[in-house]
């Protein structure tokens, strides 16, 4: 095989196709720029002369299979042409100036050439990154007032940067966001500004399985893939899996975040039970001793009532058959039904604790968001849990079914939820999150610790501060009375039939007394569950 000089190879006139090393045909000539790309991904290193592998007077030295017999300076020569042949094929537009007169000198030439080059690019790349752009992702929460701290969303989007459009709005209760996302499904339209047209909303998870039947949700797609879903503890996976019945289903899809949760507790004034040589109040049974007659408060919610009430007989917060699992049947949950309805003088969920502030009544019972804050306003309070075993709520984060309503005016909400709810749903359950919660800056505790133990933080060294008396430590019941309590899961079809039953062999209180409470078990039965 002839091997031409270098200097012979270098003064051949330019032809884009390279005859003698690529067939002549327009498959082969391809634009140099696309070349360039993926020369660059290594730097040529100088030409010089390429050593044999094998040793001489080895079997290397024998004929190859087809006969040919490779000298070592015959092969680092064409090892060289190649390596030439390549540059003039990848470089066609520089090829006329590399006319030199040794390999070392070939070399240097290209070594320069991709300088120049590589300047070039790093030009442009920097020249490209001065440029801004009008990007933004948008995130629209609506959330309770006062639900977490106003330094997450301070945090959040320094997390996020700069382009992130973030737009939290606070609404005064929970009532009111379920309100506004009913109201839009049942006008089959939905303005910008609902709460039906944010990315994220937050409701009280006792809404959660009514809300998923009337349409108002859509599952959270692939939590099972984010570290903010595996952080959850099984109780927390359990209750927020459901079917699109919304019941409890381990199969279901994840319909719901929390980020805060509490119980329901009982508040009692100390100076009020010393003076009149009463014993401190420690589970549900102490709800119907006489002496407490017209001396209660309690919210005026379904759930909370009868459960109160199953509680005190031993029984569960999610009794299915009244008859079969009750201890005397639906004849004595009539019975205890009749007597807290002579024990409590006032059931209104929003006057509750005015009623127990301004010293009408000595006990109120309601959830821990409300009562907490409320004792530590004022002195001589004490706050339990039952020993027996309270209801659970939360606060979850759960994303409105817009995409169903066919409109221009909420832009690329129709198209899906924001990109960024899952880094939201992280930010919330980070435990730097839960600090918040330990510190009692926020009434609730933290999602991480349902059934983790609480960590330990620093005493408040201001003394003056009245500690307040109870049993919850930092949002949490001791672990003895926490394994004890319960969600409230939909009531099931025998559950229902056994509140109506109740409703019709309760006699008729005088208004504003009990009434609120038969008024919003019939509203249960009409609507399937909605407490």
């Amino acid at each position: 095989m002839e091997v031409q000089p270098l200097h012979l190879l270098l003064a051949q006139p330019h032809h884009p196709r390279l005859p003698g090393l690529l067939p002549d045909h327009p498959t082969y000539c391809l634009p140099s720029s696309r070349l360039r790309l993926r020369v660059r991904r290594r730097r040529l290193k100088p030409l010089a002369a390429v050593p044999s592998r094998r040793p001489h007077g080895s079997q290397a030295d024998a004929p190859d299979r087809a006969g040919w017999e490779w000298a070592p300076n015959a092969a680092a020569a064409l090892a060289l042409q190649l390596a030439v042949c390549s540059l003039l094929f990848l470089f066609p537009s520089r090829a006329r100036a590399l006319a030199l007169p040794s390999p070392a000198g070939a070399a240097a030439a290209v070594e320069a050439a991709q300088e120049e080059e590589d300047q070039e690019w790093e030009a442009a790349l920097q020249k490209w990154k001065t440029k801004t752009y009008a990007l933004s992702v948008p995130l629209r929460v609506v959330a309770l007032r006062g639900s977490f701290p106003p330094s997450w969303i301070k945090d959040f989007v320094e997390s996020q940067g700069k382009r992130l459009k973030f737009s939290p709005q606070l609404r005064a209760n929970l009532d009111g966001i379920f309100s506004e996302m009913s109201q839009c499904m049942d006008k089959g339209q939905v303005q910008p500004k609902s709460a039906m047209a944010a990315d994220i909303v937050s409701i009280g998870d006792s809404w959660l399985g009514y809300a998923i039947r009337k349409g108002l949700l859509e599952p959270v797609k692939n939590a099972e893939e984010h570290d903010w879903f595996r952080s959850l503890s099984d109780r927390w996976k359990v209750h927020l899996c459901r079917n699109q019945n919304g019941e409890a289903d381990p199969n279901g899809s994840v319909w719901g975040v929390p980020y805060r949760w509490g119980t329901v507790v009982i508040a009692y004034k100390k100076n009020k039970f010393k003076r009149h040589n009463l014993k401190p109040i420690q589970d549900w049974e102490d709800l119907w001793r006489p002496e407490l007659a017209g001396k209660i408060s309690m919210v005026d919610s379904p759930r909370e009532v009868i459960g109160a009430v199953l509680k005190h007989l031993g029984s569960s917060y999610n009794t299915v058959d009244m008859e079969t699992d009750v201890s005397g049947g639906r004849e004595a949950v009539l019975e205890s039904f009749t007597q807290l309805q002579k024990q409590v003088q006032l059931f209104d969920s929003m006057n509750y604790l005015k009623t127990f502030s301004a010293g009408d009544v000595w006990v109120a019972v309601g959830w821990s968001s409300d009562v907490i804050p409320a004792a530590k306003r004022m002195s001589n309070v004490a706050v339990v849990v039952p020993k027996s075993g309270s209801s659970l709520w939360a606060d979850l984060w759960v994303i409105p079914c817009a995409t169903r309503f066919q409109t221009d005016q909420i832009g690329g909400r129709t198209r899906g939820p924001s990109p960024l709810i899952h880094q939201w749903f992280d930010f919330c359950l980070q435990s730097a999150r839960s600090l918040p919660f330990r510190r009692d800056v926020i009434p609730g505790a933290s999602p991480l610790h349902l059934e983790n133990p609480v960590p330990e933080v620093p005493q408040d060294k201001n003394k003056r501060k009245p500690k307040l008396d109870t049993n919850l430590v930092r949002g949490v019941p001791p672990p003895e009375i926490l394994e004890k309590c319960e969600f409230l899961e939909p009531l099931a079809d025998k559950a229902l039939e056994d509140y109506q039953w109740l409703v019709s062999r309760m006699q008729r209180p005088r208004p504003g007394l009990f009434g609120t409470v038969l008024q919003k078990i019939s509203s249960v039965l009409n609507l399937k569950s909605r407490f």
